[in-house]
């Protein structure tokens, strides 16, 4: 039936392979280290621009090739970073993508 050697190779020839690093870096979003980004609707970033009274300029920048933005993102919109906070648990920004 063969040895232990064979039995081995038998075993990590059948197994699936890894993805490769390039695979795996290529949606940076989804890394455990990259807060969450959400993409906010046209009456979220209309309250959130009423409540602060500010517009949309006033907002922090994000660059639209930034890697940690999720797909499907274009120019002008608002995103909502929320990240773990050792003080206030989690602590939100918002930013506008620019190009």
């Amino acid at each position: 039936m063969g040895g232990p050697l064979t039995q081995v190779q038998s075993f990590v020839s059948n197994a699936s392979t890894p993805p490769t690093l390039k695979a795996t870096m290529s949606d940076r979003s989804n890394h455990k280290l990259v807060p969450l980004h959400e993409l906010l609707d046209e009456d979220e970033s209309a309250s959130l621009l009423a409540e602060y009274r500010i517009s949309p300029s006033d907002l922090p920048k994000i660059r639209l090739s930034d890697s940690a933005l999720p797909p499907n993102i274009s120019v002008g919109d608002i995103i909502k970073i929320t990240r773990d906070s050792r003080t206030t648990n989690t602590a939100t920004v918002y930013r506008m993508v620019i190009e």
